[in-house]
């Protein structure tokens, strides 16, 4: 497989990741989380953003299957964190082969 198609299939792979990313409430919740290395919970992430709260569940439910937030059960409260090293590692992983394709294309 060259470059040029290794590149192609990291995008693919990685263009969920970038949607989740796309969105300005998920951005400010991953701002938001990464001001704590305690994590909050559902109803301090609603006061912070002003949504509802089904609308961030909704989003931390998208951000956790993107690998970017974990839960932890404390009592009956959920507790979202940031958990970033799958996708910080995917997408580091498609800038050195779109890196490798510039160099082999003299860019």
């Amino acid at each position: 497989m060259t470059t040029r198609q290794q590149a192609a299939t990291a995008f693919e792979a990685a263009a969920p990741l970038f949607t989740v990313l796309a969105d300005p409430y998920r951005q400010q919740i991953l701002l938001d989380l990464g001001t704590t290395a305690e994590g909050r919970n559902v109803n301090e992430i609603t006061e912070k953003l002003a949504l509802s709260r089904p609308a961030v569940s909704h989003h931390l439910l998208l951000l956790k299957q993107a690998g970017l937030v974990a839960v932890t059960k404390h009592g009956t409260q959920n507790i979202y964190t940031l958990t970033l090293k799958a996708p910080i590692h995917q997408i580091r992983a498609l800038m050195d082969l779109l890196e490798a394709s510039c160099e082999r294309g003299n860019h």
